[in-house]
């Protein structure tokens, strides 16, 4: 019998190697042909070489086959997060797979919890929510950054803390997994999003590192100092080589501006970027021994659901022998009120419900969310503005008035809330004598958030106030004279999602 070709499910079937069946009566041969009648009766090992050099072939040409991710999956905790799952969300077109980081540092030595400031209990909850959409064709990959102190409804449940059962109530999305693990965080996910999840990849802090440093580091590029006192980053202007607990110190800063989670989502996006470059331009996918050991040392501490194996990794790996970051596109989900007070919560990030809703519609549908090219004609139709650092969307004002013109303050909040600023709405009448000259005071933390509201308020004396917070005071003086309209220097991002190709963020 030929050797079948389901032993080969990455080549094509006209290239199926075969070998002769031997002739059902043995024949005497003459003692020069006696060496190929032992190879006949050896054949079994024979053809288990011949399958091994093949399959070693079809690695080296064309990714990583069967046999070498057959037995990777063994090691993937497994959890159950659709169990008795009802009325979910009917299913588009592409996978969709729910990623996870969870605030997990149990395995982690000392000596990496003080070096990269990872003290303290763990929380047991989300600290990254990430929908990653993969295209039909598995020549797109979309991946959606979902704050975690997204303002969710969480559906009912038993809490599998204390047992109790919990109405339907508002809560941070980071609590879904805190209150009813990795099923509840799915049930409220597909709630807010209408999409169907088709796959769950939980990974923590030691995951992460371990994986980074497996495939050899990844390439940070920043225009400008970044320093984060809290994790201990501190990176100067420059190009920058990583490993696992360096990278872990960059993706989970959030106190480097006024930004907070927002930045952090982009500088997470530029990670995943930085990886997706590492892995498709380094040879990992197809290097099988470098495969085997990156996808080795990633599997062994995450947590997958029960259909999240073998085959689904071939598949992928297949999809990516392609891909390059261009192939990859990021998006944060769009953002409604950055400082939405729920009672008994206190401040969360609320959608935009039309644009999230438009976003996720496009998921469904496996369509691409980026514009097709930066500079398009659409992108063309904006309006002129000063290209500042930090998004204005990501820079929360109070507005006082510091003149006797009535109304003024309500007039330059507005004005502000116009060009993207994330104003309280609720302005202010300032106190003591009248301004000359309006005043923008800021915590030093947040100076270069204070640089681009200056930019939209030319003029502005910009004065700092320790310990002020996160919020940015600006007392309008008799010298307004209108608010400039900004944007943010990351012109990379366009379309109606602000997306982002993955080739637009990774060192030059």
């Amino acid at each position: 019998m030929g050797l079948p070709c389901s032993r080969f499910p990455l080549s094509h079937p006209r290239r199926c190697p075969s070998v002769p069946a031997p002739p059902r009566t043995p024949r005497p041969r003459p003692a020069a042909r006696s060496a190929p009648v032992r190879r006949r009766r050896r054949r079994p090992r024979w053809g288990m070489r011949m399958a091994t050099a093949l399959s070693v072939t079809v690695l080296a040409a064309g990714g990583i086959g069967h046999a070498l991710v057959t037995g990777l999956d063994t090691g993937i905790t497994r959890v159950d997060p659709f169990k008795d799952m009802k009325n979910r969300p009917q299913a588009g077109h592409g996978m969709n797979v729910l990623v996870v980081g969870t605030d997990g540092r149990d395995r982690i030595t000392a000596e990496e919890k003080a070096k990269y400031r990872l003290g303290g209990a763990p929380c047991h909850c989300t600290d990254t929510v990430m929908l990653v959409h993969i295209s039909e064709d598995r020549e797109r990959a979309s991946v959606v950054s979902l704050p975690r102190d997204s303002y969710a409804e969480m559906p009912e449940h038993t809490d599998l803390t204390s047992g109790r059962k919990h109405h339907a109530h508002p809560v941070k999305l980071n609590a879904a997994y805190a209150e009813g693990g990795p099923s509840l965080t799915v049930r409220t996910v597909e709630s807010m999003t209408g999409v169907k999840i088709d796959h769950y990849l939980e990974v923590d802090f030691t995951s992460f590192m371990r994986t980074v440093d497996a495939v050899g580091g990844v390439q940070i590029c920043t225009a400008r100092p970044v320093k984060d006192s809290y994790t201990g980053l501190d990176l100067p202007a420059g190009t920058h080589e990583l490993d696992g607990g360096q990278a872990l110190q960059y993706v989970r800063s959030r106190h480097i501006d006024g930004a907070a989670d927002i930045g952090r989502m982009q500088r997470q996006q530029r990670f995943l970027a930085a990886l997706v470059e590492r892995i498709t331009s380094g040879g990992v996918l197809f290097n099988p021994v470098r495969f085997r050991e990156v996808a080795t040392t990633m599997l062994s501490s995450v947590r997958a659901d029960q259909d999240f194996g073998t085959d689904q990794l071939l598949a992928l790996s297949k999809a990516m022998r392609g891909f390059t970051p261009a192939s990859s596109e990021f998006v944060s989900v769009p953002i409604g009120d950055m400082s939405f007070p729920v009672k008994g919560i206190g401040s969360t990030v609320k959608w935009d419900a039309a644009k999230a809703q438009k976003l996720f519609q496009a998921l469904r549908e496996d369509r691409p969310l980026a514009a097709s090219k930066p500079g398009s004609p659409s992108s063309a139709k904006a309006p002129r503005a000063v290209v500042v650092d930090v998004a204005p969307r990501t820079v929360r004002v109070q507005v006082y008035n510091g003149t006797r013109t009535d109304g003024l303050g309500r007039k330059v909040d507005d004005a502000l809330r116009g060009t993207g600023f994330d104003t309280t709405r609720t302005p202010m009448t300032g106190t003591g004598r009248e301004r000359a000259r309006t005043l923008v005071e800021y915590d030093p933390r947040w100076d270069r958030s204070a640089k681009t509201l200056a930019a939209a308020l030319p003029g502005a004396e910009l004065r700092a106030v320790a310990k002020r917070g996160g919020t940015l005071r600006v007392t309008v003086g008799a010298d307004y004279k209108g608010v400039t309209a900004v944007r943010s220097e990351e012109t990379a991002r366009g379309g109606p999602f602000e997306a982002v190709t993955g080739d637009r963020v990774v060192c030059p």
